[in-house]
């Protein structure tokens, strides 16, 4: 039967759906709690929260649904330079998104003491909560990290975007992998190999990662229904992630705005930029991106380039521009048909059953 896997053996579940873990305020309690209740595995991105918020985090979660649950952080926190930034450096960036600071009525930030939250902060929080499952993108955490996981009880799971970085991942002692492909909304978590050089679709990533790896693998990358998930099944993943599809979802922290868009026409188009945050990902184009992309110069290093451009997606959601937002989003978007996170496993559900059965029943 479909529903039983290495994975929903290992993690609990009552079926092999994982949600994608969500930064900059798209994750919620209510979608964990919903797709976790629903037999899921629901997932918060925390990679912008600092330890103390962690800790109320995983309390909150556990109030809301008593089955298992991950917690996400990024094992990379910082591009070379992402770091520090000079009083004259910042006023030349500053000056550069001056003219979207304006257009959007924006008053000018100032320069912070620091520009993002560390890992090495966060990972002592997240060792305290003890998730059920922690799952992790842009590298692997130290020996010591993960020993202390296995210590505690707690799952890990490492996202790969190639062959070479599943086997880093096993090697490295990780329990599960998540073998994503570039099909995927969001950052393309590559760590071996530049983003652009790690582009491997989901359809071929998936099966050569199951014939080199001995652990379960997850896939991601363009699943957007009961059929993804039944021919990622059938290429050997243990479990699928879905992304996008749990975005589009009310639960979401998207806004109104966005998952609209993630419904519309629109999402036909999608594109890989590093205009956001300087990491590449995949959004629906718009003209913050193709003004960026058109102008020099390149985008700052991460986290630098997100620190700048926070300020224009956060007021771009609040008035509903969405030329101006970052509209993460996958290929397999003009699939979606549900808007909350309970149909959206019912129908996959129904739907992996009914082709489960097609393809058992009888002669």
């Amino acid at each position: 039967m479909w529903r039983d896997t290495a994975i929903t053996r290992r993690l609990g579940l009552d079926y092999p759906i994982i949600q994608g873990p969500f930064g900059g305020g798209l994750s919620t309690v209510g979608l964990v709690a919903a797709v976790s209740n629903s037999g899921g595995l629901g997932s918060y991105g925390a990679h912008l929260l600092a330890p103390s918020e962690i800790h109320a985090l995983a309390a909150e979660i556990r109030q809301a649904t008593d089955r298992p649950f991950a917690l996400n952080l990024w094992v990379s926190d910082h591009d070379e330079g992402g770091l520090e930034m000079s009083a004259a450096a910042f006023a030349k960036s500053l000056a550069r998104f001056q003219p979207f600071y304006e257009e959007l009525g924006i008053a000018p930030p100032t320069r912070p003491e620091k520009f993002t939250v560390r890992f090495e902060d966060q990972i002592g929080a997240i060792l305290d909560a003890r998730p059920p499952v922690f799952s992790f993108v842009f590298g692997i955490p130290s020996r010591e990290i993960l020993f202390e996981c296995r210590k505690r009880g707690i799952i890990t799971l490492g996202a790969a975007t190639t062959v070479d970085e599943a086997v880093a991942i096993e090697q490295a002692g990780v329990d599960l992998v998540l073998a994503t492909g570039f099909e995927a909304g969001g950052h393309r978590p590559a760590f071996l190999r530049p983003a652009e050089e790690s582009l491997v679709g989901t359809l071929a990533l998936v099966p050569q990662v199951v014939d080199r790896v001995k652990i379960p693998v997850v896939a991601a990358g363009g699943i957007s229904d009961g059929r993804g998930v039944a021919a990622a099944l059938t290429l050997g993943a243990q479990a699928v992630q879905l992304g996008t599809a749990f975005l589009a979802c009310v639960e979401s922290g998207a806004s109104a705005t966005h998952r609209e868009k993630i419904f519309s026409p629109d999402a036909h188009h999608t594109v890989l930029s590093r205009s956001f945050t300087g990491r590449l990902a995949r959004f629906i184009r718009n003209q913050f991106i193709e003004r960026l992309e058109h102008s020099t110069p390149s985008p700052l290093p991460f986290p630098l380039q997100s620190w700048f451009t926070g300020f224009i997606k956060l007021a771009a959601a609040e008035h509903g521009k969405s030329e101006f937002m970052s509209l993460y989003a996958g290929q397999g978007a003009p699939l979606l048909r549900h808007r909350s996170a309970a149909n959206l496993m019912r129908a996959i559900t129904i739907d992996l059953d009914r082709l489960w059965y097609a393809r058992n029943r009888p002669s």
